[in-house]
């Protein structure tokens, strides 16, 4: 395929709906406006506060809610919250930086502390990954995290994303530049 030509055509994801997914006993569902309260608390806790840059106003998160509709329908981004039967959101799973002419996106997550410890992150990765590859037909998918922040090497690891190496001072956290790990998943992994 020439450099020129998208590896997968505009038009492809914003055509249809997002979906629901479900893998085992979890639900991934597009996020709603009532969803707000819960991710303003989720934001409270200091793990997530930290590694996802942000504390979140009840402002705030309808605005990133808004948001995510918006990227789904320009094609830049999907974000899910993860929920069970309750329709709670426990988690968040995410592609951002989703560029579909190249066919690669970058996986974002993150569980409430009540809910860790369940395997939610890889099984929720490992299942929108699945969808991207076959569905829409991405070829890579990147997973990046701070080697100070050590339990995504776990969550890539069980949703099959091979450990690439460390881009040095990547990323600037507010305690200044991380080196942070990559790891990917590739459509014939």
């Amino acid at each position: 395929m020439a450099p020129s030509t998208p590896v997968i055509p505009a038009g492809r994801l914003a055509a249809n709906r997002q979906p629901r997914l479900t893998v085992d006993e979890l639900i991934l569902r597009p996020w709603r406006t009532g969803d707000s309260p819960r991710l303003v608390e989720a934001y409270r806790d200091e793990t997530i506060r930290r590694w996802h840059g942000r504390s979140m106003s009840e402002a705030g998160a309808a605005a990133w809610i808004a948001e995510r509709s918006r990227r789904w329908t320009t094609e830049t981004g999907a974000d899910w919250a993860v929920v069970r039967d309750d329709d709670v959101p426990i988690g968040r799973i995410a592609l951002h930086r989703l560029e579909l002419a190249r066919g690669t996106g970058k996986a974002a997550a993150w569980v409430v502390p009540e809910a860790r410890g369940g395997r939610i992150a890889p099984r929720a990765l490992d299942a929108i990954t699945r969808w991207f590859f076959t569905e829409i037909g991405l070829h890579r998918i990147e997973l990046t995290h701070s080697t100070a922040n050590t339990p995504p090497c776990q969550v890539a690891a069980r949703a099959g994303y091979a450990y690439e190496g460390t881009k040095r001072r990547e990323a600037l956290h507010a305690d200044g530049w991380h080196d942070m790990h990559l790891h990917a998943r590739l459509d014939d992994d």
